[in-house]
């Protein structure tokens, strides 16, 4: 019977693992302080190069530093 088993459940063991492994990278992403850093430095090149406004530029600098702050 537990072979039967393991064979009805292996799609769905699959689906679970690849749910787990996609988790796993999303989660490593976020936590990420250096690809945070970088997007510190893009939101502050963006700004120098007038693509965004100084309001825009405090706005997500602040999330991105309390965010980096939160991870630390």
């Amino acid at each position: 019977m537990l072979l039967v088993d393991d064979i009805l459940f292996a799609p769905i063991n699959g689906i679970i693992w690849i749910a787990k492994k996609i988790d796993d990278m999303s989660e490593k992403e976020l936590s990420d302080t250096e690809k945070i850093k970088e997007k510190l430095m893009e939101l502050q090149l963006l700004y120098e190069l007038d693509e965004i406004t100084e309001e825009e530029y405090n706005q997500k600098e602040k999330e991105l530093l309390e965010y980096l702050k939160g991870t630390e």
